[in-house]
C-alpha cells in the first residue's frame, strides 16, 4: 500500500467510475483497476461492487476511504509545512466563494493579492455554499469565503464585513421614489428568488418570513444578475447584496432598507489544521472591510 494507491481509491469513491477516476489521476484505466485489486488483496476485504453500469463503495470500502483521505491531507500537510518554511507566501492557495458573492468579490481581490503575495499561485472556485464547505472538509480548496453561520469544528473563521441587503425596483415601478425603505413596506409582496440551494435563496427566504413578503412561485433565477435582468425587465422586485449593486445602473433603483437593514455576514473559513497561517492573515487584511 502506498500514496498512489490511496489516491486511486478516494477517486474512484469520490467519482464511482474507474474510467473517470483513471482520467482524473493521469493513469490509464487498466493501470487504475489493476492497482485497486491489489489492494483489495493486500487487505483482504471488497473495497467496491462492481457492475456493468456503476461502481459503488462498500461499508468497509467508504470507512477505508475516510482514512485515506485524512492521510492524503496530512501528507499535504507536511508539503505545505515544508513549503511555508521555505516562503510563507508562496504555492498554491485554493480559494472558494459561494456565488452570489464570488462573482463580486474575487475580481475586486485579485490584483491585490498578486501585490501583496507575488509568489502565491492563486486557485479561485466558485461553488455553492453545501460544495465548499465538503470541499474544505476533504482539503479540496484551502479556505472558503462564507456567510455566518456555518457550524464545523474543524473550520477556524474570521469575520470579515457585512454585506447589507436593498431592495432592487424598476425605475418605473411605485417604490422607485423612495430614498430609504422599512421591511414593513415590503408586506404582501412577492420577490423574485434564486433557485434552490442558493444560500442567498435561504436568507432571502429568512427575510421574508419576517415581513410577511412571499416569493413569484413560478419564478426562479440561477444567478444574481439573472435576478437583475428580470428586474430590468420589469418582471419583479428583489433583494439585492451590497456588494453586487451597480449605482450607475439607470433602468433600476436600489432602495437601502431602514433600521434594522437585513444583512449577511462574510466571513473567511479555513480548516484548523491548515500550515498556510499567513496567507489566511494577508487574506483577511485585503478583504477585511472596516
Amino acid at each position: 500500500m502506498n500514496i498512489r494507491d490511496l489516491k486511486y481509491l478516494v477517486a474512484v469513491t469520490k467519482f464511482r467510475n474507474f474510467t473517470v477516476a483513471a482520467n482524473y489521476c493521469h493513469v490509464s484505466q487498466p493501470t487504475l483497476s489493476g492497482q485497486i485489486k491489489k489492494l483489495e488483496e493486500t487487505l483482504g476485504v471488497q473495497l467496491f461492487e462492481r457492475t456493468n453500469k456503476k461502481v459503488i463503495p462498500t461499508t468497509v470500502g467508504k470507512q477505508i476511504a475516510l482514512s485515506a483521505t485524512r492521510i492524503l491531507n496530512e501528507v499535504e500537510q507536511i508539503k505545505a509545512i515544508a513549503e511555508s518554511s521555505r516562503d510563507p507566501l508562496s504555492g498554491r492557495f485554493r480559494l472558494g466563494a459561494f456565488p452570489t458573492l464570488a462573482s463580486y468579490i474575487f475580481p475586486a481581490i485579485v490584483q491585490p493579492i498578486k501585490t501583496a503575495m507575488p509568489t502565491l499561485k492563486l486557485v479561485l472556485i466558485e461553488e455553492k455554499t453545501a460544495i465548499l464547505i465538503e470541499q474544505l472538509e476533504q482539503g479540496d480548496i484551502d479556505a472558503a469565503l462564507l456567510a455566518l453561520p456555518v457550524q464545523n469544528d474543524l473550520f477556524s473563521s474570521q469575520k470579515l464585513f457585512e454585506d447589507y441587503f436593498c431592495l432592487a425596483v424598476h425605475k418605473d415601478h411605485q417604490l422607485s421614489n423612495l430614498t430609504t425603505i422599512s421591511q414593513n413596506a415590503i408586506l404582501n409582496r412577492r420577490l423574485l428568488l434564486l433557485e434552490e440551494g442558493h444560500c442567498m435563496r435561504d436568507q432571502a427566504l429568512d427575510i421574508c418570513s419576517l415581513t410577511g413578503t412571499t416569493e413569484e412561485a413560478d419564478i426562479r433565477a440561477t444567478s444574481l444578475e439573472t435576478l437583475r435582468q428580470m428586474v430590468r425587465a420589469g418582471t419583479g422586485i428583489t433583494l439585492m447584496p451590497e456588494i453586487a449593486v451597480q449605482h450607475d445602473d439607470a433602468d433600476i433603483c436600489y432602495i437601502p432598507f431602514k433600521s434594522p437593514r437585513p444583512k449577511r455576514t462574510i466571513a473567511l473559513f479555513w480548516r484548523k489544521t491548515l500550515a498556510k497561517t499567513s496567507v489566511i492573515e494577508e487574506l483577511v487584511k485585503i478583504i477585511k472591510k472596516p
